[in-house]
């Protein structure tokens, strides 16, 4: 932890001697040197960290060390961030002095002295950064010095200690000791027996968080019966952290050969090895796996290539990267025992020995325990191991009452298993992890807020980086999800939601200890080294403290708390009831993530004091009921993100919004009665997320606009006559995840304004919806113009959601066929002029086509399927729709059933369709037969308010119903 402080504080600490402090301390003898002494010192300290980290946990004094680094680390970062706040605020301050563009000869004499006042102002802020450096010198030197007594090891390899803290597995296994894995143990079985012949070598890999039983599954398989017949070798190699490619080529020649080579070199080992495993069928299993590095597994695994077929590579890992680096073919990823297999495992283990008196009196309290282990076996057996001492009703309550990192044996027996996923990590990424303790457990965390956190701790870079932050942060936490630190992943490609495993989330609290604390607990004491504070029930706790960095509460706070919390990174007030903003908050001048989110401050004018916290990166003013917003908001000049969604009443942002240098992210969804965007907008250069879903009133984007070429995100567009031109598209080819267009057709013009749009270059786009409207008076002159609009409007071949509504068009554009080789889902909806459908048959990879009013619709022939009969093998016929739907289709009347001899032809039709819906299609007196029959996968036909349809087949005993019999569900009504 120490170490990913001490990092992430030499980040900033570099930048500002590099910059501003060294060039403004100049002038203050002895300043420059000071910053460079703390700085080597600092990059001392950090060499001998490694080691005193492992050595914290079992060394109170090494603990207490560690801790005085900390806290004087976090003051050289508060001292330096004090330093860029003050030079902000004078930069700020200067600026508007100069700001008066016409000003009269006497008051131009007058406003020398408040620069004058400035220049004094300046002096006496560099006077008082050099003496604060000077001090905190002082307390780094008896660090340092103090460090020595500890004989610390500099530069020892990392990869040695954690070689030597491990166990190494076997193959053996007391199955009778296992529970609840039989299910899986069935399904790796039957992927492991999966080799067919003419296939080279498969790899199966298990992954899971660490204690999650993957060893044990991969024994129970090594060892069952269908496994051990079903190949001819079977080798067990314990990889473990460092993947030594010659300890394993040597191993795996020493069992197959039962003699130990006499090797060294890996040529001569992998030489070795194929002429032993040639020609046989062999199952390897490769137990924990933590190389990332695809160079050193190439080798070997090209010299497993020579068994037989079916010869298998069975893998465990903790991470992601891994699997693909291995070339798995095959996943297996384990999940979590249920409470009752939980209770069984630590029953076994804590009842041994005990009477059945004894036994039955604790039962109730042990299944409550259990509950606690949240499906992970290691926790347990961990649990069952501790009560197994335990003797008595009251020591088992104890061990139930208390959080598991708080039990002292868990630094010995549980935590230790996941350090070793948590020593991989880099210094930054450990403190992003460490960070999630302040969340309560089982709380639902927004990714992209939980980075946005992260930014605002100066975890991610530091107040002067200009770099992607944003880009940095989403690498840290994959990098967290690939090694199991996070699950349950939900929501969508704009919104995901992650949770943290109970005893992942009990471990960063021991990480953390009395750095972080959740205050539900009235009666709860908050130590004076505590950093953050969650969940706040009684303010009066926080006046214990006063160095805390993050403040997330659920209630208002006496406002005199802000005058001493004045460390505060991130403060959350959401949802507190505020009617107004207190001004003590200006005193919070580090901070810079604020959520003032679902508050009432209604009125104008009530963002003046927040507009003072010049190192805000992050600002949440959802749902606030703003009618307006500070022109001040433009002092910001850090801002990264700015969350107005939901304001109902807000019409405009001020002009000043453009002096936002720094933003990346504006979001103004949901706010329906935003008309117009500030004329500066283009000089938003590093712009690249503008959220404006459900912003129907903002009809016109300024002049410009197509300025912003780093822009990712534009969720609604408006184009055509009197409103924005769609050629402001054709340079934001950035423009990826989804994008909505509402378009108006009036003429000519508007088709050059769709072709310059270039829509088929914009290839990261996924979703599309394309929406006509405004055209009441529709007349057939302009049925060309419409059908060139949408030929010009060609989507990006890597397109996976398209939606067309209100098309006035007479045919659909060519490219619905020939260019959506990745199209998963269509919709057409309200196309009323269109009288056929193309041949959508044809698009490989389509699995939803759902039609929707159209009431052109009269005919639909057997070209709509797409078949080629020119070409062998045939192809089209929609080979991966899983569901089509038909509603409203008004003069629908017939659609065309194949021949039988395309019938009776080697040629499939529609082989994945799960469900068919046709409902209010008055017109359509039959379905297809034969081709029915050829969508053999189909399992649900559902008919609904089709007068001839409804007649035809509902009766049980009509030749209609009959022809449907094959169909294991249909509803007709």
């Amino acid at each position: 932890m120490a170490d990913a402080i001490v990092s992430i504080v030499l980040s900033g600490l570099e930048f500002a001697i590099d910059t501003k402090i060294q060039k403004e301390v100049a002038l203050v003898r002895g300043v420059k040197k000071e910053l460079l002494n703390i700085s080597s010192e600092l990059n001392t300290i950090r060499n001998v960290l490694d080691d005193a980290e492992k050595r914290r946990y079992k060394e109170k004094t090494i603990q207490g060390w560690l801790n005085k680094l900390e806290n004087t680390a976090y003051n050289i970062d508060d001292v330096v961030d004090a330093w860029n706040f003050a030079n902000l605020k004078l930069q700020i301050e200067m600026s508007d002095n100069y700001a008066i563009d016409v000003v009269p000869a006497k008051q131009k004499v007058c406003s020398c002295i408040p620069y004058s006042c400035l220049c004094f102002k300046k002096l006496i802020i560099q006077h008082n950064i050099a003496k604060k450096i000077k001090g905190l010198k002082g307390r780094l030197d008896m660090i340092v010095k103090e460090k020595d007594q500890y004989n610390f090891i500099v530069d020892r390899h990392a990869d040695d200690r954690r070689e030597s803290d491990r166990v190494r597995s076997t193959s053996s296994i007391d199955v009778s000791k296992i529970q609840g894995r039989d299910a899986d143990k069935d399904i790796l079985v039957s992927k492991l027996m999966l080799g067919e012949e003419g296939l080279e070598t498969r790899v199966v890999s298990i992954v899971g968080v660490g204690g999650i039983g993957k060893t044990t599954l991969a024994q129970l398989a090594y060892n069952d019966d269908r496994v051990i017949h079903g190949f001819d070798l079977r080798i067990w190699i314990c990889v473990s952290d460092v993947f030594d490619e010659v300890r394993i080529a040597k191993g795996i020649v020493e069992i197959v050969t039962k003699s130990s080579p006499n090797l060294n070199e890996l040529e001569a080992l992998l030489r070795c090895l194929t002429y032993s495993i040639s020609g046989k069928k062999f199952l390897l299993v490769l137990d924990d796996v933590w190389n990332e590095d695809v160079t050193k597994w190439e080798p070997l695994k090209n010299s497993l290539k020579c068994g037989c077929p079916g010869s298998t590579i069975l893998v465990t890992t903790r991470s992601g990267r891994v699997e693909r680096i291995m070339g798995t073919t095959e996943v297996h990823r384990l999940g979590q025992l249920s409470n009752t297999d939980c209770w069984l495992l630590m029953r076994s283990i804590a009842f041994s020995g005990r009477s059945v008196e004894c036994c039955e009196e604790l039962q109730d309290i042990g299944r409550n325990i259990a509950n606690k282990c949240k499906g992970l076996p290691l926790a347990a057996k961990f649990l069952g191991s501790l009560l197994l001492f335990k003797n008595t009703v009251e020591d088992w309550e104890n061990v139930l009452d208390n959080e598991i990192w708080q039990l002292e044996e868990a630094e010995v027996e549980l935590f230790p298993h996941l350090l070793l996923s948590y020593n991989e990590l880099s210094p930054p990424v450990k403190r992003c992890f460490s960070y999630c303790s302040i969340f309560p457990k089982d709380s639902e965390m927004d990714v992209e807020k939980l980075i946005r956190t992260w930014m605002a701790q100066g975890y991610l870079g530091s107040s002067g980086d200009t770099g992607d932050m944003e880009l940095k942060g989403k690498d840290y936490f994959d990098n967290l999800k690939m090694r199991s630190f996070f699950e349950d992943f939900t929501g969508s490609d704009d919104k995901v939601i992650c949770k943290m495993h109970d005893i992942v989330h009990d471990f960063a609290q021991f990480l953390m200890k009395t750095k972080s604390h959740d205050l539900k607990d009235p009666n709860s004491r908050v130590e004076a080294r505590t950093n953050a504070l969650s969940q706040a029930c009684d303010p009066s706790l926080v006046f214990q403290i006063t160095a805390y960095r993050s403040l997330i509460s659920q209630r208002m706070l006496p406002l005199h708390v802000f005058k001493s919390t004045k460390c505060l990174r991130e403060l959350s007030l959401r949802g507190c009831g505020l009617e107004d903003i207190p001004r003590e908050i200006e005193n919070l001048v580090h901070l810079r993530c604020l959520d003032l989110s679902h508050n009432r401050l209604m009125g104008k004018s009530k963002l003046v004091t927040i507009c003072k916290l010049y190192n805000l990166q992050t600002l949440y003013l959802s749902s606030c009921w703003l009618e307006e917003i500070s022109k001040q908001i433009g002092n910001l000049i850090n801002l990264r993100y700015l969350d107005l969604r939901s304001n109902d009443v807000l019409n405009e942002l001020p002009e000043t919004i453009y002096n936002l240098h720094n933003l990346r992210t504006l979001n103004l969804s949901h706010c329906i009665s935003l008309c117009r965007l500030p004329k500066g907008i283009h000089r938003l250069v590093n712009l690249r997320y503008l959220l404006n879903d459900d912003t129907s009133q903002l009809q016109k984007i300024p002049e410009g606009f197509d300025q912003l070429t780093g822009i990712r995100t534009l969720r609604l567009f408006h184009g055509g006559r009197g409103w924005s031109k769609l050629g402001y598209l054709n340079m934001l080819d950035q423009l990826s995840g989804s994008l909505q267009l509402l378009i108006s057709i009036h003429d000519a013009e508007d088709v050059v304004e769709a072709q310059k749009a270039e829509l088929r270059n914009k290839i990261h786009i996924r979703i599309l919806k394309i929406h006509f409207f405004n055209e009441a008076g529709r007349t057939n002159e302009n049925d060309t113009v419409r059908n060139e609009v949408m030929e010009a409007l060609q989507p990006p071949k890597n397109l996976h959601h398209l939606t067309i509504i209100d098309y006035q068009g007479t045919k659909f554009p060519s490219w619905t066929t020939y260019s959506l080789n990745h199209l998963r889902v269509l919709r057409i909806e309200e196309s009323k002029y269109c009288s056929t459908l193309p041949p959508l048959g044809k698009l490989p990879c389509l699995e939803q086509l759902r039609v929707w009013r159209m009431n052109g619709l009269q005919f639909l022939g057997r070209e709509f399927l797409g078949i080629d009969a020119n070409s062998m093998p045939l192809s089209g016929g929609f080979p991966k729709l899983k569901t089509l739907s038909f509603s409203e289709c008004s003069l629908w009347n017939e659609w065309e059933d194949i021949t039988v001899e395309e019938g009776s032809a080697n040629v499939v039709i529609m082989p994945c369709l799960r469900k068919l819906e046709i409902h209010y299609c008055d017109g359509l007196t039959s379905l297809p037969h034969i081709l029915l029959h050829k969508a053999s996968s189909l399992e649900h036909l559902k008919i609904k308010d089709c007068f001839h349809l409804t007649k035809r087949y509902k009766d049980h005993n009509g030749s209609g119903w009959r022809s449907l019999s094959h169909i294991p569900r249909v509803e007709v009504y």
